[in-house]
């Protein structure tokens, strides 16, 4: 008997309840929370000290206090960076694309394969330094555009190279 590498797994689910096809759900890898903690921290840090110098030379050291609240904030991003993090989710299927996000108001979106126009990997200097980039697909319709955030780039260019091929043969009889 073959045994297939873990890459190597089917993508489109696995038999679940009265032979429905559960999808197989992929999470984002830690480098994107890694980033937001980090872009959290040196943004809302710069704030409170431009904050804590304002206010402590034009209103008195008292109302310098005030600086503790973008620390407040960043605790409390601290942990709903996690949820959001952990929210984020993709799966592909036969004949289409979930991606799921979101924590008090989920969001599924389905992308069929056969809709997929354009299926592009894009990565800026701070995704970059990380070692993250993101797939966009652009469908038929502008509404239904999708990305996926913070993948790696071997995952986001598999991904790429997966959905155009599988949008190219869903959109022949089109």
């Amino acid at each position: 008997m073959e045994t297939g590498s873990p890459d190597d797994t089917d993508r489109a689910g696995t038999a679940g309840p009265a032979g429905t096809a559960e999808p197989v759900w992929t999470g984002l890898p830690p480098g994107l929370l890694r980033m937001r903690r980090l872009l959290l921290v040196v943004w809302l840090g710069l704030l409170a000290l431009g904050l804590g110098l304002l206010l402590g030379l034009l209103a008195g050291p008292a109302w310098a206090a005030f600086a503790l609240l973008p620390a407040v904030a960043a605790v409390w991003g601290w942990v709903l960076l996690e949820r959001n993090w952990r929210s984020w989710r993709y799966a592909e299927r036969a004949d289409d694309l979930l991606i799921s996000r979101g924590v008090l108001w989920r969001e599924q979106t389905v992308v069929p394969y056969g809709r997929m126009q354009l299926v592009e990997v894009t990565s800026g200097p701070v995704e970059r330094y990380f070692g993250l980039a993101s797939v966009q697909l652009h469908t038929a319709a502008a509404a239904t555009d999708a990305t996926i955030p913070g993948l790696d780039p071997a995952e986001a260019e598999r991904l790429r190279d997966r959905l155009a091929e599988l949008g190219e043969a869903r959109s022949a009889g089109l």
